[in-house]
């Protein structure tokens, strides 16, 4: 006999189930596959997957559902661990000699349902000069008119397919990468010092520091001025905000200045707010940080201490008081370590959704649990790691002489497993290239 419960009740269970516990009740029969398949429940497991997905209007390609888009975004995400060497292709991008031509996303966030979209970058290829290239292709799309003078710092926003300069006279621009002209332009009195576009609930915004210690929230796409506060007597080394942009983390590295996490509300609706909600971290020296993916209030510290090449890793929970128009910000301590028996200086480090921290020396790469238990070591000698980059599902890295590994979580341990390895075509790299791949 089959037992039909109230569909209310029913809701509210389904509202605790992962995806795949929903896809299997979706199987009972069609009340359940009809409940199971409700927009808002998937809609609430993306955007606890990916936190973008609550800022950005998801564009229905076909009325496609959330459930499409989780079930086709998570497969197209496995799909670059399952990928071989082969399905990749490969791209040299000319620059011009002295430039480190950083490259930046600027096509989107992510991957298509349908595959279709084509992976653009936006990078600076001389000193007066940015431009777009399609990774697939290997060709420019795009090029800025020659600036008066150098181009100090570029970063993106993919959502809304913007770049933002800021060149050496501390003259901030704001590109959409299709025109000639920015699309606005802003100044500061003293030299810029850090930079970072991100979306946020209340629209997309600039950060800027300077080397007075000041830190500017510009609004997009007018570069108005939000908000300004003085956050150190001096520069701001490093600036961070959490995934889902509800904190901003701004260091010095000095022994006398701790690092300071604002509430990121604060500092965009000031007239809500009696002054910007902040607290300081007891952690000095910090060379650099990273807020944990998935975990909105959470973020590692990393400190080196010379000559002794001693490193210390810290992590902290923040959290918030709301009461009328104050705010009190606290960072509570929840886990901290030392290494001291090691040779080698750890030059980059990352940490995933399981508190795992990966780090890098120069020639090997370390895995620790937030709370300094030894996981997992890679040895690479005599090859150099260059860079590393650490996201819920991969670990990416890459080397000196343009090659990169890549490797996955395990899905019920706290390890990593080897995929492949994507090898320079050259022998050795050219200086006045910047190499690319991209998954086809």
């Amino acid at each position: 006999m089959e037992i039909h419960l109230p569909s209310l009740p029913l809701m509210k269970i389904f509202s605790y189930l992962d995806a795949y516990s929903l896809l299997q009740a979706a199987q009972v029969n069609k009340n359940w596959n009809e409940l199971a398949s409700s927009d808002v429940l998937w809609r609430k497991l993306c955007q606890k997957r990916w936190h973008y997905c609550d800022m950005i209007i998801l564009l229905l390609h076909d009325k496609e559902t959330w459930k499409q888009f989780f079930v086709y975004r998570t497969w197209q995400e496995h799909a670059k661990t399952r990928a071989k060497p082969e399905d990749f292709t490969y791209k040299e991008i000319p620059v011009e000699f002295g430039i480190w031509a950083y490259a930046c996303y600027i096509s989107g966030r992510g991957l298509t349902r349908n595959g279709q979209g084509t992976s653009v970058i936006c990078m600076l290829t001389s000193m007066t000069k940015i431009s777009t290239w399609d990774i697939h292709e290997g060709v420019m799309t795009w090029v800025s008119p020659v600036q008066p003078t150098t181009i100090k710092l570029l970063n993106t926003l993919p959502e809304m397919h913007i770049a933002v300069t800021v060149d050496i006279h501390s003259t901030i621009k704001l590109w959409d990468c299709h025109n000639s002209d920015a699309l606005a332009t802003n100044s500061l009195f003293f030299p810029c010092q850090s930079l970072k576009s991100v979306f946020t609930k209340d629209g997309a915004i600039v950060l800027v520091s300077d080397t007075l210690g000041n830190l500017y929230i510009f609004r997009i796409p007018d570069l108005h001025l939000i908000s300004t506060v003085n956050v150190f007597q001096c520069g701001i080394n490093e600036l961070y905000c959490s995934p889902q942009k509800k904190w901003v983390f701004l260091s010095r590295k000095h022994p006398q200045i701790s690092p300071k996490v604002f509430y990121m509300n604060s500092l965009l609706r000031t007239s809500e707010f009696s002054a910007p909600g902040s607290t300081s971290l007891d952690f000095s020296l910090c060379d650099k940080a990273f807020w944990t993916p998935r975990k909105e209030d959470r973020i590692t510290l990393m400190s080196i201490c010379f000559p002794h090449k001693l490193t210390k890793f810290v992590t902290f929970d923040m959290k918030l008081k709301e009461i009328g128009n104050q705010i009190i910000v606290k960072g509570y301590l929840i886990a901290s370590f030392s290494l001291v028996e090691y040779e080698g200086t750890l030059e980059c480090f990352g940490v995933s959704d399981k508190d795992v921290i990966v780090c890098s020396t120069g020639s090997s790469l370390w895995l620790f649990s937030i709370y300094g238990v030894r996981l997992q070591t890679f040895d690479y000698c005599p090859e150099e790691i260059l860079r590393l980059w650490v996201d819920p599902l991969h670990v990416i890295v890459t080397f000196i002489d343009g090659s990169l590994d890549v490797y996955a979580w395990e899905e019920r341990c706290q390890q990593l497993s080897k995929c492949y390895r994507l090898q320079n075509r050259r022998q050795l790299p050219q200086q006045r290239n910047l190499f690319l791949v991209n998954l086809v």
